[in-house]
C-alpha cells in the first residue's frame, strides 16, 4: 500500500469517526420520529406513509424534498408499482422477502441502492433522492429521483465563437458531465464523484483520461479536494481558491471555461477537469500562461489565421499592461525619445491640462473601471449602452473641459480594447490590477520604473506553479518541452502537432497516430488506397 493510499484511508477513517452514523431501526415509527426531528421546521420535506397488501398489511414510508426530487417519477415508478404489485407477495419463509421484492421487482428504476443507517439516508434526501422505509426491516432503499430545476443548454455567453460548437455548460453537474461524455466515447475516460462543504455537500466530479493523464497529478488533485474544510462550496471559484498553489498571486492557477469542447480538448491533452455542481464554469488543471492565451476557436480555423491572431493577442497583453505607464513615463520623464514634431504636439495638447500625467492617467483608468463594473452589473443591452455611451460622453466632456488631453483618451481606450482581447477573463483581470502598479512605478522612475516592475512580474511568473507545473511552461522547461513551442506564439499545421503538450509526465504523449506523409509517388499511391 502506497503513501497516498494510506493517506486516503486515514482521512476516511477520521471522517467516519468525526461523523457518527445514526443507526436505523426495524420499527418504522421510530425511524420516522428520528427523521422528523432532524427535518424539524423543514416544510419542504415530504413524508408519505402508505400501506400495501390485502390479507397481510405492510407499512411503507417515502421521504423526499419538494423542489429537488422528481415527484412524478416517484409517483409513477415507486408508489404505483408498490401499491399495485407489491401486495404481500413476498414468501414468508425468506428473510427480508418483502425488501428483496421491492428492490428487485416492484420498484421500476435503474438508480437504486440499499443502506443500513439514517445518516446516509439524510444525506441522500438532501441531494434530491427518495428514501423508502419498510416496517420490520432495518435496511433503507434509496432511489435516484433528482429533479433539479435547471435552464436549457445555451451558448456560452463568456466565450462566443465564430466557428465551433455553441453549447455551453449549465448549473447541473450530471448535464455537464454528459456534454463532455458525448465528446469522449472512451472507456478510459473516468469520472470520480466527490463532495465538498460540510453543510452544502456540493457534488464535485474529477474528470480525466486514464491512459493519458499523469496519475500522480490526478491523485494530487483528489487529495487537495478531499482536504477542503469549509461549510459551503457555492461555486467552482471556492474550489479554485482552496486548492491552488499560491493564494496570494494575482494570477489564476486553474483555467475556467463554460465550453464542453474546450474541456474535452484539455482532457485529450492530459489535463484534469473539475466539474462543480451549481455552476456552469468548469476548472482545468494544470494551467499556464500559454493555456490562458489560447481560445477554443484557435483549433477550428486555418493555422495562418490563428497564428496572426495569436501574435496580435500577445501584443495586446503588453498594451494592456504597459499602455498608460508608457504614456506617463514618456510625457513626464523621457520626451526626448519622441520625434520633435510629436513631442511638440503632445506638449501643446497638454497646455490647458491642470494635472500631471500620472494623475491624468489614474483618473481616466479609474473612470474606465467604473464604467466596466457598471456595465457588467446591468443586463446585456443596457450594460453595453452604458459602457459605450458613458465612455464617449465622459471622454469628450473631459477633453473639452481641459481635464485630460486627447492623446490620453486614445491611450486609455486602446488599453481597454486590448484587455478585452485576452480570452480568459480571470487572466485579463490580473493585468487590470498590475496595470495600476506599473503606472505607479512609471510615475516615480519613468522607464526605469517600468523595467523594474516588469522584472518583478516576470520573476513572480517564473516562480509560480500550478500543481507543481511551471506557470511559464513551455518557456521555463525548454530542455524537455521544446516541441510545445509549435502551439504557443504561432500555431503550426495540425499535421505537424504529433505530440501532446508535455505540461506533466503523460502516459501517452502521441497525439497524431498516423505517420506524416511525404510528397513522393509511393506515398501518394498509399493515400489513394
Amino acid at each position: 500500500m502506497g503513501f497516498l493510499d494510506r493517506f486516503f484511508k486515514k482521512q476516511q477513517e477520521e471522517k467516519n469517526t468525526v461523523k457518527k452514523k445514526m443507526p436505523s431501526s426495524k420499527n418504522l415509527e421510530e425511524n420516522m420520529k428520528k427523521l422528523k426531528e432532524v427535518f424539524k421546521d423543514c416544510d419542504d420535506v415530504l413524508f408519505r406513509n402508505f400501506k400495501v397488501g390485502a390479507e397481510q398489511i405492510h407499512e411503507f414510508a417515502v421521504i423526499q424534498i419538494d423542489g429537488i426530487a422528481d415527484k412524478d417519477f416517484v409517483n409513477q415508478h415507486v408508489l404505483r408499482p408498490l401499491m399495485l404489485e407489491g401486495r404481500g407477495k413476498a414468501p414468508e419463509d425468506v428473510r427480508d422477502g418483502l425488501f428483496r421484492l421491492s428492490m428487485d421487482g416492484a420498484i421500476a428504476t435503474t438508480e437504486l441502492k440499499e443502506i443500513d443507517n439514517l445518516t446516509e439516508a439524510i444525506d441522500s434526501i438532501l441531494v434530491g433522492d427518495t428514501a423508502v422505509i419498510i416496517n420490520g426491516y432495518e435496511k433503507i432503499i434509496i432511489i435516484g429521483s433528482r429533479g433539479y430545476p435547471t435552464r436549457g443548454i445555451n451558448e456560452a455567453e463568456s466565450e462566443t465563437v465564430v466557428r465551433g460548437p455553441r453549447d455551453g455548460f449549465v448549473e447541473t453537474l450530471k448535464f455537464n458531465t454528459g456534454l463532455i461524455r458525448k465528446r469522449i466515447r472512451d472507456t478510459k475516460f473516468k469520472v470520480k464523484n466527490m463532495q465538498a462543504g460540510e453543510r452544502s455537500k456540493t457534488d464535485i466530479a474529477v474528470l480525466y483520461i486514464e491512459d493519458i493523464a499523469n496519475p500522480n497529478l490526478v491523485k494530487e488533485i483528489i487529495k487537495r479536494i478531499e482536504s477542503i474544510k469549509i461549510d459551503a462550496v457555492l461555486e467552482s471559484s471556492y474550489v479554485e481558491q482552496l486548492i491552488e498553489d499560491s493564494h496570494y498571486s494575482p494570477f489564476p492557477q486553474l483555467e475556467s471555461t463554460e465550453k464542453p469542447d474546450a474541456v474535452a480538448a484539455a482532457l485529450y491533452q492530459g489535463r484534469i477537469a473539475i466539474v462543480v455542481d451549481n455552476t456552469p464554469f468548469c476548472l482545468l488543471a494544470p494551467a499556464t500562461v500559454m493555456t490562458f492565451l489560447q481560445a477554443a476557436e484557435d483549433y477550428y480555423q486555418r493555422w495562418p489565421i490563428i497564428s496572426l491572431s495569436r501574435l496580435v493577442r500577445y501584443f495586446a497583453v503588453f498594451v494592456s499592461l504597459l499602455g498608460p505607464a508608457l504614456y506617463i513615463a514618456v510625457v513626464s520623464y523621457h520626451p526626448g525619445l519622441l520625434p520633435t514634431r510629436l513631442a511638440l504636439y503632445i506638449g501643446a495638447s497638454r497646455i490647458n491640462v491642470p494635472f500631471p500625467a500620472f494623475i491624468e492617467a489614474f483618473m481616466m483608468e479609474i473612470t474606465i473601471e467604473l464604467l466596466r463594473e457598471a456595465g457588467s452589473r446591468m443586463s446585456g443591452p443596457i450594460g453595453t449602452t452604458i459602457s459605450i455611451v458613458g465612455g464617449l460622453v465622459i471622454g469628450q466632456a473631459a477633453v473639452e473641459a481641459g481635464i485630460v488631453s486627447p492623446l490620453m483618451v486614445i491611450v486609455v481606450a486602446v488599453t481597454a480594447i486590448a484587455s478585452f482581447m485576452i480570452p480568459n477573463f480571470g487572466f485579463a483581470s490580473s493585468f487590470r490590477i498590475l496595470r495600476f502598479i506599473v503606472m505607479a512605478f512609471a510615475s516615480v522612475l519613468g522607464l526605469y520604473g517600468i523595467m523594474l516592475a516588469l522584472i518583478m512580474i516576470i520573476t513572480h511568473l517564473v516562480k509560480l506553479t500550478s500543481f507543481e507545473i511551471p506557470y511559464m511552461a513551455p518557456f521555463a522547461t525548454l530542455g524537455r518541452t521544446i516541441s510545445d513551442l509549435k502551439d504557443t506564439f504561432i500555431k503550426v499545421p495540425l499535421i505537424k502537432m504529433r505530440e501532446r503538450q508535455k505540461l506533466s509526465n503523460l502516459i501517452d504523449e502521441d497525439r497524431l497516430i498516423y505517420k506524416e506523409h511525404k510528397d513522393n509517388g509511393d506515398d501518394k499511391n498509399d493515400r489513394r488506397k
